[in-house]
């Protein structure tokens, strides 16, 4: 593992280290792109829902006009939720929020950091042979996924190693 050292060039303790890489991992792209998705959904079924019930279309309720806005929510909700996925980690553990699940894994049992062969997203090995995905990290973030794969390799080597 690289040392972790200050801009200036001198040696961060380990304390210090875990310290300034422990921010939590965020996808960028689907971010990016995700929130002003959510944020189209909603708007554009609300407004739909509301010029139809102006319309004065036989058959349209004020009841048809509020299911459309809030299937216009729940649609906006889910695709929030799929870019919402992040890893924090935290003195003792990873907690990994992927789309259905928050999973808590120790750092002890954190074998390897695998980002690689065509996954779509980074994978944790652990120590009981399970693999765990990290769709915090996506491979559409290109260099800068990799660099982040990087920082959580070396935040499970400084929690890992010997003190």
């Amino acid at each position: 593992m690289p040392a972790v050292t200050e801009p200036t060039g001198g040696r961060l303790s380990r304390e210090e280290a875990i310290a300034r890489l422990s921010a939590p991992f965020r996808p960028r792209r689907a971010r990016a792109v995700g929130v002003p998705l959510a944020v189209g959904i909603f708007v554009v079924l609300a407004v739909v829902g509301a010029a139809m019930l102006g319309s004065g279309l036989p058959g349209w309720t004020v009841l048809d006009s509020l299911l459309c806005v809030a299937f216009g929510a729940l649609l906006g909700a889910g695709v929030l939720r799929l870019v919402g996925v992040r890893a924090v980690p935290t003195a003792d553990a990873l907690v990994v929020r992927n789309v259905f699940l928050t999973t808590r894994v120790p750092w002890a049992t954190i074998v390897a950091v695998r980002f690689g062969g065509g996954n779509p997203w980074l994978t944790l090995d652990l120590s009981d042979g399970e693999n765990h995905a990290v769709m915090a990290i996506q491979r559409a973030d290109g260099a800068w996924a990799h660099e982040q794969a990087g920082r959580l390799a070396t935040l499970v080597e400084l929690h890992t190693r010997p003190a």
